[in-house]
C-alpha cells in the first residue's frame, strides 16, 4: 500500500433531466440515473446501487488483505448487500445496510478461524467505516468438498 493520505477524483456530467456519466482517470464511464422508486429510469446505476458496490467492493478487497496477512485460503467469495432507504429523524437515508457473504474455503479449514478473519475484515472495510448507517454482516461459511476422483 501506497502511504497515505491518498487522493481519489471523480468527475460528473449531467443536465436538468435524464442521466448523468461520472468519469475517472482510467476507468470506463458509468451511466447513472435515479433509481425508479425516486421516479428515474430504472435502468441505470443508481448513487444507491453505487454505494452497495462500494461497500461490497471494499468488503472483497478488504477480506484478500485480511485473508493474505492470516494466511487463510479461501475459495470464491459470493456476496449479497441489501440497503434500506427510509426516513429517520426527517431525513430521507440509508437506514440499514446488509451484507450476506457466502465464503467458499478448502476442505480442512477451522470455521473459528475463518469467522475471526470475517470479524476482522468488517471492522476494516474503510468505505463502511467511513459510513454513519450500520453494515450488519450474515456470513454463511462453506467448506468445499473434496473434487470427486474420476477412474
Amino acid at each position: 500500500m501506497k502511504p497515505l493520505p491518498h487522493r481519489y477524483e471523480a468527475h460528473l456530467t449531467g443536465g436538468p433531466s435524464g442521466y448523468a456519466h461520472v468519469s475517472s482517470a482510467g476507468v470506463p464511464v458509468l451511466r447513472t440515473a435515479a433509481p425508479a422508486d425516486f421516479d428515474g429510469p430504472g435502468d441505470a446505476w443508481s448513487p444507491e446501487q453505487l454505494l452497495l458496490a462500494s461497500v461490497q467492493s471494499c468488503y472483497l478487497f478488504t477480506l484478500r488483505a485480511v485473508a493474505h496477512a492470516s494466511q487463510l485460503e479461501f475459495l470464491e467469495l459470493e456476496l449479497k448487500a441489501e440497503g434500506i432507504v427510509d426516513r429517520q429523524a426527517g431525513i430521507t437515508r440509508f437506514t440499514e445496510i446488509a451484507l450476506r457473504p457466502s465464503l467458499s474455503v478448502p476442505p480442512g479449514t477451522d470455521p473459528a478461524r475463518v469467522q475471526a478473519v470475517l470479524d476482522k475484515t468488517q471492522r476494516a472495510c474503510l468505505v463502511s467505516a467511513s459510513l454513519s448507517t450500520a453494515v450488519h454482516v450474515e456470513p454463511d461459511i462453506r467448506v468445499m468438498a473434496t473434487a470427486a476422483t474420476v477412474p
